[in-house]
């Protein structure tokens, strides 16, 4: 990783990430689950990604419709490792309770983007050095330590039962977006998100306790994050504010 990431935000590294409380350790001598060792570790991280690139446009109802095309086609790889991933080790102990789910937002986001840019969406939108560099951290880490897969589903996951839902109605209001073109953020096969994101992350602490390194598992959480805001703020620089095309990439 490089010094600074894109319009000079400081690209942060394994060093930099911020480090999780330790006053609550010391209040409590069990050790919390991973759900609860992620949020602590990823929540500045967390602020961050809200306050940076094309997701504080789009929170703010900003973003061009080009802006939000880029930002799925570059997810979408990131998403095809993951699921990948959990399917591959879907008789792992720990990765079964996960893939289990089969949440499947990778056929969501290619449905999306057929709906928003038609069935040639993947020659016509470019894949950022941003997007590649995350899909490949994923599909490391399904083909070493699959439990750091945990991590990811975390990220993602729980951010799209959680935060997605807010911003698919910003979406629909801001961008105008219909339906099928946000399909990324509904689960038809599940009748109560909120019954879901519980069993989720029950899910997630269960998965957790099988991991025989869950500190790798929390510092992957770091990783994803970091890796979410560089693809965020590659999106916003590749779509000028106020634009409605993509600038050139390299």
């Amino acid at each position: 990783m490089t010094a600074l990431g894109a319009r000079g935000r400081r690209r942060l590294t394994p060093r930099s990430y911020p480090s999780s409380t330790t006053a609550a350790r010391a209040a409590d001598p069990s050790p919390p689950g991973v759900v609860t060792a992620l949020y602590f570790r990823t929540k500045a991280l967390h602020a961050e990604a809200e306050r940076t690139g094309i997701i504080r446009s789009l929170l703010r109802g900003e973003a061009s419709r080009a802006g939000y095309i880029l930002l799925l086609r570059n997810l979408l790889p990131a998403y095809r490792a993951m699921e990948h991933g959990l399917e591959r080790h879907s008789c792992s102990p720990g990765i079964a309770l996960l893939s289990h789910y089969r949440l499947a937002r990778t056929l969501a986001i290619e449905s999306d983007l057929a709906a928003l840019c038609g069935e040639r969406w993947v020659e016509d939108i470019p894949l950022l050095a941003a997007g590649e560099i995350y899909a490949k951290r994923v599909a490391h880490v399904a083909d070493g330590d699959s439990m750091r897969l945990i991590a990811h589903a975390y990220t993602r996951y729980l951010g799209d039962l959680s935060g997605g839902q807010i911003l698919q109605r910003l979406l629909a209001r801001s961008l105008e977006l219909r339906p099928s073109e946000l399909s990324f953020y509904d689960f038809p096969q599940f009748s109560d998100l909120d019954v879901l994101k519980a069993d989720y992350r029950r899910a997630l602490d269960e998965a957790g306790a099988l991991a025989p390194d869950l500190q790798a598992v929390v510092e992957e959480g770091a990783i994803a994050f970091s890796m979410n805001i560089d693809l965020s703020c590659a999106v916003e620089a590749a779509v000028p504010h106020g634009s409605g095309t993509i600038a050139a990439v390299e």
